[in-house]
């Protein structure tokens, strides 16, 4: 168990997770569905990153993908999200939802593509417990951040929610080059 690679892993997922600057989106979600179950939200998303941590190796061995190369596609996913984060476009679309809870919120809003990409991702860096222990931590922080949703817009407002969104996207910017530089070797050799 690493401190420092707990909180790097840590601030990797809060910054792919991106709950804070999904905070409109989950208001939108509220509207349309009425009520969002918060606890099986947060269960749902802890469970699929866990389980996607720990068998996500086999799973790309079933299609003869390594590590390495799911680490490369990983930054470029990565840094196509920062680029949605920091320039505030769209480039992936989603459908509309029409229940909650589990879909969209738990999947693919919190435990997405991008999140799934970066366990794999990072799991080439740091050790699996402190991974895991990132995750927990992150699962909190999601669940505090639903059950709070109205608070928390009401104290940030949307310009404290965008500068937060674009400061994540630059970090999440700089993992990405790191990530692909890491690993990009690896596979021209």
């Amino acid at each position: 168990m690493n401190i420092s690679e707990i909180l790097s892993v840590t601030m990797v997922l809060f910054a792919v997770i991106d709950i804070i600057g999904s905070i409109p989106i989950v208001i939108s979600v509220r509207d349309k569905v009425g009520h969002i179950q918060s606890e099986k939200a947060t269960i749902a998303a802890c469970s699929i990153m866990i389980i996607f941590l720990f068998i996500g190796e086999e799973l790309l061995a079933l299609f003869g993908v390594n590590v390495a190369s799911f680490a490369v596609a990983g930054a470029l996913i990565l840094f196509f999200l920062a680029l949605e984060m920091i320039l505030g476009v769209r480039i992936y679309k989603e459908v509309e939802p029409e229940s909650a809870s589990i879909v969209p919120i738990a999947f693919p809003l919190i435990a997405g593509a991008g999140t799934l990409t970066t366990l794999i991702s990072i799991r080439s860096e740091y050790a699996s417990i402190n991974i895991l222990i990132a995750i927990i931590i992150n699962a909190i922080l999601v669940y505090l951040v639903l059950k709070n949703t109205h608070h928390i817009e009401g104290i940030l407002g949307k310009g404290g929610i965008s500068i937060i969104r674009k400061i994540f996207g630059i970090i999440l910017l700089a993992i990405s080059v790191r990530l692909f530089t890491a690993n990009i070797s690896s596979l021209i050799a």
